[in-house]
């Protein structure tokens, strides 16, 4: 099974200058925990994740806790704001890890697994094609599975209740 058999390839994207609050906002009505970042003409140079956008403001919320008596938590909401309002290139993981679509299944599972990753992006010649997450190689993998198992059988399973 190849890369390209799997990969969505109706996924959002951000550009570096978009504005972190955009990200946090997609990531939350899409339901989504990355996107990539990609150029004006489909570039592919970096990856911002839900975590990238917790590390934005991890150091304010740890200098709220352990300064919470002399902190003016007025100046704090400042604060996230302008952190709110900053570039993606400013957080954003740079350094990707890719595969292309011609590529076998089994590598991108080895690199998702060996980096401790979600989703890969999908490219050819640096522009972005598609990204694959695990979720859609578990499905891949089921769906290939139970059509295996459905064509040795010959028959189509019910889906009927049973009395």
């Amino acid at each position: 099974m190849l890369v390209k058999d799997v990969m969505t390839t109706k996924m959002k994207t951000v550009r570096p200058d978009s504005a972190l609050r955009d990200v946090a906002t997609m990531l939350g009505f899409y339901h989504i925990s990355g996107l990539p970042v990609v150029t004006e003409d489909g570039t592919l140079v970096g990856v911002i994740s839900e975590k990238d956008v917790l590390r934005a403001l991890y150091p304010k919320i740890n200098e709220a806790i352990e300064l919470s008596a002399s902190v003016k938590f007025a100046d704090l909401d400042h604060e996230f704001n302008d952190v709110m309002d900053a570039r993606v290139s400013e957080f954003m993981t740079p350094h990707v890890f890719t595969v292309g679509p011609d590529e076998q299944i089994l590598r991108a599972v080895a690199v998702l697994i060996a980096h401790k990753i979600r989703r890969i992006p999908v490219t050819v010649n640096h522009k972005l094609v598609g990204i694959l997450s695990i979720g859609d190689v578990h499905k891949a993998v089921l769906k290939e599975t139970f059509d295996h198992k459905l064509g040795q059988s010959g028959k189509k399973p019910s889906l009927k209740p049973r009395a």
